[in-house]
């Protein structure tokens, strides 16, 4: 069994289908997926998804990308709407130097934000890490020693140091089909020394398609040649794969209810 920790269903490209494409997951595998909040104020669209399809759960959050709009959310009000049965994680909210859509300082005050409602509710942080390694691993430090809370470095495209300090803080890496691309020796390599119970797989469809399906839209089902990589990658079965980041999974997102 597997799982697909992070897609984005309300995307138009896989929102025409949705059906279509929560059968073809369960047909390679995939039990269940979280679907991933952008923005806050999309979040009605993206719950309804969720409360439709028993298998599928949601986060709650803004996108790096969207900060500088939605800062005045209040984490009380972050809070407020996690507490829907659905809704399993915090995010995705971090860090984005490699687009800077949102100023920084706007993506760094929203992503404070979401870690003080991921430390109050005891919910997993989704963190995007994009080109910002140095300051990422700051607040990540400064805020952890305020007090724990749960995370995942999710779509890990970021150098080993930030994977080595955010393991040592409790966190888990999740690898999406990156590491099933030519040029991406690094993240390759970091995927060999994740330890068994921090590491996840993801889609994070509609983009990123793993090879064979490079330059396709990307969806759930897919998310199984990512496994396969993973396996490759650190010398193991697929069927360890598939149980190891499933029970990781149950683990971290423990608000699905799910049991391994």
């Amino acid at each position: 069994m597997l799982v697909d920790s992070h897609c984005h269903l309300d995307f138009d490209v896989l929102a025409d289908d949705i059906d279509g494409v929560i059968s073809r997951a369960r047909d390679n595998g995939v039990s269940h997926c979280v679907t991933i909040s952008t923005r806050i104020r999309r979040f009605e669209a993206l719950l309804a998804i969720a409360e439709t399809h028993e298998n599928v759960f949601c986060s709650v959050g803004t996108h790096p990308h969207n900060a500088h709009e939605e800062l005045d959310v209040s984490v009380d009000e972050i809070i407020a709407l996690s507490q829907h049965p659905k809704c399993v994680a915090i995010g995705e909210a971090g860090l984005d130097y490699h687009y800077d859509s949102s100023p920084r300082d706007a993506q760094a005050q929203g992503f404070r934000n979401h870690i003080a409602a991921a430390r109050q509710t005891g919910l997993p942080l989704v963190i995007h890490a994009r080109a910002a390694d140095d300051d990422m691993i700051a607040i990540l430090e400064h805020e952890t020693g305020q007090g724990a809370f749960p995370f995942v470095l999710h779509c890990f495209s970021s150098g080993a140091e930030l994977a080595r300090r955010g393991l040592a803080l409790g966190g888990y890496v999740s690898f999406s089909g990156i590491v099933t691309f030519k040029n991406a020796a690094e993240i390759q390599d970091v995927a060999k020394f994740v330890p068994d119970d921090r590491f996840l797989v993801e889609t994070d469809a509609p983009y990123l398609a793993p090879v064979p399906h490079r330059g396709k839209p990307n969806q759930p089902a897919f998310v199984r040649h990512t496994a396969e990589k993973l396996a490759e990658l650190r010398g193991v079965p697929f069927e360890t794969i598939a149980e190891q980041s499933t029970r990781n999974f149950a683990r971290l997102f423990s608000k699905t209810g799910l049991t391994v």
